[in-house]
């Protein structure tokens, strides 16, 4: 009988894994990794696999002909002519169009429905995971060694990722981190969130910043089979984010004191200095470090839900009103945030909000807003300060944009986007209110914007004084 052909994941496994196998090899496990990618271990190291395994040389020595095209290159490929997967596919990735992109699966066996979109963030992938204004999709990442720092408990934006999927080019990198505590696998098993590698990223983003983001289907199933004409007609079938209210799915569902402040090197989260100031939050998907930020700033933070009406956000007496980031439509979560919104404006009370924040203060004051193409998702994105002409590197992820034209004339422009043009932010000129579309709490991404939280301070103690 003619001995088969070992699969790299098999010899790294007989090995006892890829610290062992670095180590019988003589290299490092970043070398072992791209074995993995390659599904591939070069010649010169056979000897120590088969002093190591017993295995024989034809268990080793590949068997598909060099002229046929390496897995890697058939899985990556944008739109594969055939609908049976690869030899070594264990993931698919199927996009509304019927297009089908096969991959190595990783995270959790099961299969999910999202928004494609991209995210051009090097660092942060963690925080991105757990950003709950990513509900409802399934995010492809353009750098490339997704999981290098691994996963820890710090590096967390809400209790329960929101994120429906990931997408990546090479198997998940090895932590190399001192403060991972997990691999990123293990952590994305743990919340049932499933990914594929071995996606030709590149070709990905680009199909969506020409032709917008996709929706489809990211199916990694524990016994590999595959029912396409399924996903194809659950990728088409999905409604897509427009029209669709997610802040009711990831708010909070009862009130809580928020009392954490920031991150510092070697010291954890800092308790939260004195608290000057009373700010009621309103919880459409709030990332952590926005509540941190506003507690650095000495505020005492009280969580409301989303749908909290206007009286029920006044009886708490704030100083002022903070509006959170969020997922979906605004339009859609408009339909019970406005009014309360437009509540909290009457009364006086300072208003500060951020992402769906912005968007729905932009409703609340009579604007409306529109679906974006592709939307800003990353944490290189220019904007500048119309007032001071000074340009801040901001940390973005929206799908939805307020429509200049639409503002009334007591709303002004304050920011704007230096890749598209589109709206960053927003004053109004007859009450203490302001807003942003960008993420000034830098987690990941820059700190260029943190002032906006004083700027906010500043205002609640204007109001205060008058």
């Amino acid at each position: 009988m003619t001995p088969v052909m070992r699969s790299v994941e098999d010899i790294i496994a007989l090995m006892g894994g890829p610290e062992a196998v670095a180590e019988r090899c003589g290299v490092g496990t970043e070398a072992v990794r791209k074995w993995r990618q390659a599904r591939a271990i070069p010649a010169k190291h056979w000897p120590a696999v088969i002093a190591a395994t017993g295995l024989s040389l034809a268990e080793l020595s590949p068997s598909t002909p060099p002229s046929e095209p390496s897995p890697e290159t058939r899985m990556s490929a944008p739109a594969p002519q055939t609908d049976q997967p690869p030899a070594g596919a264990t993931a698919a990735l199927v996009l509304g169009d019927g297009t089908v992109l096969w991959g190595l699966g990783f995270g959790a066996n099961t299969t999910s429905t999202g928004e494609i979109c991209f995210n051009t963030g090097m660092t942060g992938y963690q925080e991105t995971l757990t950003d709950p204004s990513y509900a409802g999709q399934i995010i492809t990442f353009t750098f490339p060694h997704i999981g290098n720092v691994g996963a820890n408990a710090e590096d967390v934006e809400s209790i329960t990722p929101a994120a429906r999927g990931l997408v990546v080019k090479l198997d998940l990198t090895e932590p190399a981190n001192y403060r991972a505590t997990r691999h990123l696998d293990a952590w994305l098993k743990s919340y049932g969130i499933p990914g594929i590698a071995g996606i030709d990223t590149r070709a990905l983003t680009a199909r969506i910043r020409d032709g917008g983001a996709p929706n489809g289907v990211l199916a990694f199933p524990a016994d590999g089979r595959f029912d396409l004409p399924a996903l194809k007609a659950q990728a088409a079938g999905w409604p897509g984010l427009e029209g669709m209210d997610l802040a009711k799915e990831v708010t909070c569902r009862q009130s809580y004191q928020w009392s954490e402040g920031l991150w510092a090197w070697g010291q954890g989260y800092a308790k939260a200095p004195a608290k000057a100031h009373k700010v009621v939050a309103i919880d459409y998907g709030a990332k952590h470090n926005i509540l941190r930020c506003l507690a650095d700033a000495g505020c005492d933070v009280t969580v409301l839900p989303a749908t909290a009406t206007a009286e029920e956000i006044l009886a708490q007496n704030p100083d002022g009103v903070f509006l959170s980031n969020g997922p979906g439509d605004p339009a859609a979560t408009g339909v019970y945030a406005v009014p309360a919104i437009q509540g909290v404006l009457a009364s006086g009370k300072p208003v500060f909000g951020i992402c769906l924040g912005h968007q729905l203060l932009a409703l609340a004051l009579g604007g409306k807003t529109f679906k974006l193409d592709r939307g800003h998702r990353g944490a290189n994105q220019p904007v500048k300060d119309l007032a001071t002409g000074r340009v801040e590197i901001t940390s973005q992820n929206h799908g939805f944009a307020v429509d200049e034209k639409s503002l009334p004339e007591s709303v002004k422009v304050t920011h704007i986007s230096l890749f598209d043009g589109s709206n960053e932010g927003i004053a109004a000129t007859d009450r203490p209110a302001f807003s942003v579309q960008y993420h000034p709490e830098a987690s990941p991404g820059p700190s260029d914007s943190h002032y906006l939280f004083r700027r906010f301070v500043e205002m609640i103690e204007q109001h205060k004084a008058a």
